[in-house]
C-alpha cells in the first residue's frame, strides 16, 4: 500500500476531519455554512468527496470551527 493510500487523498482527509471537527462541536452543516459564509449545500458535498474545494474556502472552513488549516488536511 502506498502512502498515500494508507493516509487518505487530501479530498478524503477534509472531507473526514471536517465531518469529525463539525460533529465534535455540535454544529449542523448548515450552521457550519453559516459561520463560514458558505452555503449549506457546498459543505455537504465537501464532506462527501464531491468537491475540489478552494484554499480560500478551507481557511474560511477552518476559521468557522477554530482550527488552523493543517488540522483539517491532518493525516486520517
Amino acid at each position: 500500500m502506498s502512502r498515500r493510500q494508507s493516509r487518505g487523498t487530501a479530498r478524503e482527509r477534509l472531507a473526514h476531519q471536517l465531518r469529525s471537527l463539525r460533529a465534535a462541536r455540535s454544529l449542523s452543516q448548515e450552521a457550519l455554512a453559516d459561520l463560514a459564509e458558505l452555503h449549506r449545500t457546498y459543505v455537504g458535498s465537501i464532506e462527501r468527496c464531491e468537491r475540489n474545494v478552494s484554499l480560500d474556502n478551507v481557511e474560511r472552513l477552518a476559521a468557522a470551527l477554530g482550527v488552523d488549516i493543517q488540522d483539517l488536511l491532518s493525516p486520517l
